[in-house]
């Protein structure tokens, strides 16, 4: 431990790593601790005296990194790209975020000269896992220390003793009902009802959208300009990509969309409950699955299906730095190049559904589709198609008799 001399901690000024500061001083011989902090949407809210907060805790510098833009343009958009969608629901909007606060910890520890990089992840959840394997994967260097699974504080409210014990000011108390974790793409909420999945969530869990009971009477039609899978324009105002899920974060969330509520299977192996807020995603996803139903021929359809679930199991497990995410989004960005279009999507008491579609690259064709006369298919040609078809069962059939 007396070997350890700069650490670089993951800060966000909350209970967890207010108490990491300190600690970590006296468990690794007074080192000297860089707070860090990712701006990846969070809001301002949370960054307002952030550092002041580390340094009165301890710190003796802090930095505070805006990566904004870089996250959806460069996490973000290639991972919805694919497909991905976690248990059937969930956008992964926690999981997207940790490699590229991983990656910019590692930046700032090797700036400064760092030999160790802390992270305040309990030993029970997913996170721990997403960031040691980034750390692994840039960084295998570095010593990794976890305090969630080194000290013998087990509760908040030994937190909240050993805070006062040091004098360190904090906003957090014993009653904290919720856990939460907030970026540009969406907030989740944790603990609460909520451990108890018999529970409805009241309507204390839900701080971005509006209760779908609440929202206008009327739908809102909302067009969206796709090119190679991304969404590049919203109401014909072209817009970065995260000024375009900022847009549509504020237009959704007034119609309630975006909520789900799920038990899922953490990667350490137990289940956990949550309820997450993705707005201006849901209405992203809606919008390029739309335009894939235009582009994409069925045997595409379905490889592009294959490589969004391997994809949505690869981010939540935190595996983003390897061969296999560089070659699941080189596959999605070649299905994407047809991908170009317009979408409009209805808004409606917490619906988000494509309702126009148009594709310069469109395979649809009203004259093929229809049921009159057309150059491109022949209705007699199908008997022997269906035959050659189904030829195996009928020799399955014919040989069981």
């Amino acid at each position: 431990m007396s070997d350890i001399k700069k650490v670089v901690l993951a800060y966000s000024g909350g209970l967890d790593t207010s108490a990491i500061i300190p600690w970590l001083k006296e468990t690794y011989n007074n080192c000297e601790i860089v707070a860090f902090c990712a701006d990846v949407g969070q809001g301002e809210e949370e960054l307002v005296g952030l550092e002041e907060k580390a340094l009165a805790s301890g710190a003796s510098e802090c930095y505070i990194v805006d990566l904004k833009e870089e996250f959806v343009a460069d996490y973000i958009y290639p991972t919805i790209a694919t497909g991905a969608v976690y248990e059937g629901t969930y956008l992964l909007g926690t999981s997207m975020a940790r490699p590229i606060i991983a990656k910019a910890q590692v930046e700032v520890a090797r700036k400064v000269g760092a030999d160790a990089v802390c992270h305040g992840c309990t030993g029970k959840g997913n996170d721990q896992i997403r960031f040691e394997s980034c750390f692994a994967a840039l960084a295998p260097e570095l010593t990794v220390i976890a305090p969630w699974r080194e000290w013998d504080m087990e509760s908040r409210e030994d937190l909240l003793d050993y805070l006062a014990e040091h004098n360190i000011a904090t906003t957090a108390s014993a009653t904290k009902i919720y856990s939460r974790d907030a970026n540009a793409w969406h907030i989740s909420h944790e603990g609460g009802e909520l451990e108890d999945p018999w529970n409805e969530p009241s309507k204390g869990v839900w701080t971005l959208t509006v209760d779908p009971v609440d929202a206008p009477n009327e739908p809102e039609y909302v067009s969206l300009k796709v090119e190679q899978g991304r969404v590049v324009a919203v109401n014909d105002e072209a817009l970065s990509p995260y000024q375009v899920v900022m847009k549509l974060n504020d237009i959704a969330a007034a119609h309630g969309v975006g909520r789900i509520d799920i038990t899922e299977n953490r990667t350490v192996g137990m289940k956990s409950r949550g309820c997450y807020e993705t707005p201006g995603g849901t209405v992203i996803v809606a919008a390029l699955r739309a335009i894939e139903e235009l582009v994409l021929d069925k045997t595409s359809r379905v490889w592009r299906e294959k490589v969004g679930q391997e994809m949505a199991h690869l981010v939540y497990d935190g595996r983003w730095f390897t061969p296999l995410c560089k070659s699941l989004i080189a596959a999605s960005e070649a299905m994407a190049a047809d991908a170009n279009g317009d979408v409009v999507i209805k808004l409606y008491k917490g619906q988000a559904v494509a309702v126009q579609k148009r594709s310069p690259n469109s395979l649809y064709s009203e004259e093929f589709a229809t049921f009159g006369e057309d150059q491109v298919y022949d209705q007699k040609h199908a008997e022997g198609f269906i035959r050659l078809y189904s030829l195996a069962s009928r020799i399955r059939a014919l040989n069981s008799k």
